[in-house]
């Protein structure tokens, strides 16, 4: 696998939420250090077409249901809907559940029953069958970490809180979590040294990995062979062919910004050894004038070809390209070699939100528009798993 593509001119944001529906990527809020959070404006909503690699802004009906603009929420896709839960501004966290249909640019509020989660940020959220399960964040009514966990049942639109047994995971905020079968799998997150809700000076990052089980309602402490990453907070994960990958985040105590990548392969609960072969996608310290809300965005292609990669090299290297056939001009321009890709929308400080795309049935992107992405080789790295 390797770090194939790098553009920039995307939304600049961090602690935004981002979602996968069919060929597109959604991106709602977020966090922009130039921007004020106090007042209630809309929403913004962009959109990455994954063939053209093209960002636009989704310019959807703003009547009376349009929910404000916030950070730290979280979003999920079901049946061509995207449900929007928790997130706050500077003044005010929410607890309303809104819903985007892709089809009509439209926001709806749905009346749901059951016990609501108290407002929060920074909690995590996967679709397991029909249910959207919460986990953690920062409560806004208690002002403390949580670790309880809820579910929205997305047909009835019921909420019901889950009375889990077993090892529960510390109260935490900005994990991350992925569902697999009837498991949901949550790795780390920030939490307090007294591993309570309450919270003191002292932080702590947990490098555990948990799942817990839907169906007993149960969590499990999972204890893998090999390397585990270090704990950190505000770092991106996914599931792809049966392992789940972590990217990226930071631990405040270290005072790091990770920029790797891990592996931890379920089926064989494993923890390979972190790919080392690689240079930077991105990088930084604590210093204030590094730490800038990025709008860059790169790929990750699980099995890039050959070909994909003396492409890649052609445009980094910048190589004159005037003796090239025109077939190879062609590809060149369509050279991310659709199979399967996981696009990683960077920010800052916060999180990068790394999306999966498998893309085996579609067609390649449109040549036009490829020919006009800029490669810049000074930010673009390559990763090797062998």
């Amino acid at each position: 696998m390797r770090w194939t593509i790098h553009i920039e001119g995307g939304p600049r944001r961090v602690n935004h939420a981002a979602v996968c529906v069919g060929d597109k990527i959604y991106s709602f809020g977020g966090y922009c250090s130039t921007e004020e959070y106090k007042d209630w404006e809309p929403i913004p909503v962009h959109v990455l077409d994954t063939y053209s690699l093209r960002w636009s802004v989704v310019n959807y009906k703003k009547e009376e249901i349009v929910p404000f603009q916030r950070y730290g929420h979280t979003t999920v896709a079901y049946k061509n809907k995207v449900f929007m839960w928790g997130g706050r501004n500077n003044a005010v966290a929410c607890d309303t559940l809104t819903c985007f249909d892709i089809n009509t640019l439209e926001w709806s509020t749905p009346n749901v029953s059951g016990m609501v989660p108290y407002a929060k940020d920074g909690h995590s959220a996967c679709v397991i069958n029909n249910k959207m399960y919460i986990f953690g964040g920062f409560d806004y009514h208690t002002d403390q970490y949580s670790q309880e966990v809820h579910y929205l049942d997305l047909d009835k639109l019921q909420w019901k809180f889950v009375h889990a047994t077993g090892e529960v995971p510390c109260h935490r905020d900005f994990h991350t979590a992925v569902a697999y079968g009837n498991r949901m799998y949550v790795f780390g997150g920030r939490g307090d040294v007294s591993n309570s809700s309450f919270t003191t000076d002292e932080e702590v990052y947990c490098p555990e990995l948990f799942y817990l089980d839907i169906v007993e309602e149960k969590w499990y402490k999972i204890i893998p062979y090999g390397k585990e990453p270090q704990g950190r907070r505000s770092h991106s994960a996914w599931l792809y062919n049966n392992e789940m990958y972590i990217f990226g985040g930071y631990n405040g105590n270290a005072k790091v910004h990770f920029n790797d990548l891990h592996k931890y392969s379920i089926e064989e609960n494993k923890c390979p050894c972190p790919h080392m072969c690689s240079k930077h996608v991105t990088q930084s310290d604590d210093n204030p004038e590094r730490l800038v809300d990025n709008s860059d965005l790169h790929i990750l292609d699980f099995s890039p070809t050959l070909e994909t990669l003396a492409i890649v090299a052609v445009l980094n290297n910048n190589l004159d390209q005037s003796c090239l056939p025109q077939t190879i001009l062609l590809k060149k321009r369509r050279h991310i070699g659709w199979r399967a890709v996981c696009f990683v929308l960077a920010g800052s400080g916060g999180r990068a939100r790394g999306v999966p795309i498998d893309s085996a049935s579609k067609a390649a992107p449109r040549p036009e528009e490829l020919y006009k992405i800029r490669s810049d080789r000074t930010r673009l790295s390559v990763f090797s798993s062998q």
